[in-house]
């Protein structure tokens, strides 16, 4: 079994938590020093699922982290538990209550619980009902937003359709306000390495890995106008769904040989009649934050039309509202970095390159 030192602790506010009613299987969890020094512990990964601890408790044991509650009645941040022993019994700590008047949850994480998988982010109830409430407020100003905007862009579509059929700026322009009105409210992006953008009229292939329902919100913000491709069912979505077919953006239908052949063929004459397009390699978000294998279809696009490859990456979304976690938007902070543009006429040596760029910033 991997064994880590502590590295960092994440102070987390919540109410306090009832007497521990139950008996619960905790994972292995070896004394600490109250002080809570990162020097003084031990910590091994535990079970994948979170586990509540307590039948009238909102309280639980995360992967890779270790909990201690500052409630008289429900702490163990003093005792030790062998892996997969069931106890009947917790024991407050004085002294450590004495140390957290503010009545608050500490969440220790070892270096091995990774932060951007959907596990590490299950946070205790007070961030919890948080971000529940940030989520809701999130999909109103999304909802609002978008209804408004969408009939701006009907009444501009046919002079879009007449003088600019292929880019559709227009209509990107009302997609960039959208987005922006969006996401300022709950989280601020960075972004490192504009100047490697190529010019507005200059077509390109984009690419980016993939973390979050919250990626195309903030690609949407870079001032560069490109279609991205998705899922044909996205388009039968009201106002957004309407909004993408008006951009004139690429439907996939996935497992589909068919639907793929023709979409690359479209991206390949939108490229050659001077758009841009996006890809993500990947295929899908990542669930764990790691980098998945790229497919080779934006690259071969980029290959045979002479365009530049432009990878991009993004950090902080993962966190802000993880896959599978939809219903929840934490606080946090995106970064995109724009790398150098690419070129080349092997699609293979273009994968392999635009992959470890965007994994190099990704690892550090």
């Amino acid at each position: 079994m991997e064994v880590a030192k502590f590295n960092t602790f994440h102070f987390l506010p919540s109410p306090p938590l009832r007497s521990w009613k139950k008996e619960v299987k905790l994972p292995l969890s070896p004394p600490l020093h109250p002080q809570l020094t990162a020097s003084d512990g031990n910590h091994s990964c535990c079970s994948s699922l979170r586990q509540s601890i307590g039948r009238n408790s909102t309280f639980y044991a995360l992967p890779g982290s270790t909990v201690f509650g500052t409630s008289r009645q429900a702490c163990v941040s003093l005792h030790s538990f062998p892996q997969g022993k069931k106890c009947n019994n917790s024991y407050g700590n004085n002294s450590f209550y004495r140390q957290q008047r503010s009545l608050r949850h500490i969440i220790a994480r070892s270096e091995l619980a990774n932060t951007s998988s959907a596990g590490a982010a299950y946070p205790l109830s007070g961030l919890e009902l948080s971000s529940k409430v940030r989520a809701i407020c999130f999909y109103a100003v999304t909802a609002f937003s978008s209804i408004f905007l969408f009939v701006v862009m009907l009444v501009q579509h046919p002079f879009v359709l007449l003088f600019d059929r292929c880019r559709r700026n227009a209509h990107h322009l009302v997609a960039r306000t959208w987005a922006t009105l969006t996401i300022t409210p709950f989280y601020n992006v960075e972004f490192e390495g504009l100047e490697n953008l190529p010019s507005p009229d200059t077509p390109a292939v984009y690419v980016s890995n993939h973390q979050s329902f919250l990626d195309i919100y903030t690609l949407l913000t870079l001032r560069r106008n490109f279609k991205f491709i998705s899922k044909t069912a996205i388009f039968l979505f009201p106002i957004i769904g309407w909004a993408m077919y008006l951009m004139g953006l690429i439907p996939l239908r996935r497992m589909d040989s068919r639907s793929q052949l023709e979409c690359l063929k479209r991206c390949i004459d939108l490229v050659k009649k001077g758009a841009s397009v996006f890809f993500f390699p990947e295929g899908t978000r990542s669930k764990d934050g790691k980098l998945g294998p790229f497919k080779k279809g934006a690259f071969s696009v980029a290959a045979k039309t002479g365009v530049p490859v432009v990878p991009i990456t993004i950090t902080g979304t993962g966190r802000i509202m993880p896959a599978g976690l939809e219903g929840r938007v934490y606080p946090g902070l995106v970064k995109v970095v724009v790398h150098q543009p690419l070129r080349g006429n092997d699609s293979d040596v273009l994968c392999s390159e635009a992959r470890n760029v965007i994994k190099e910033v990704l690892v550090h």
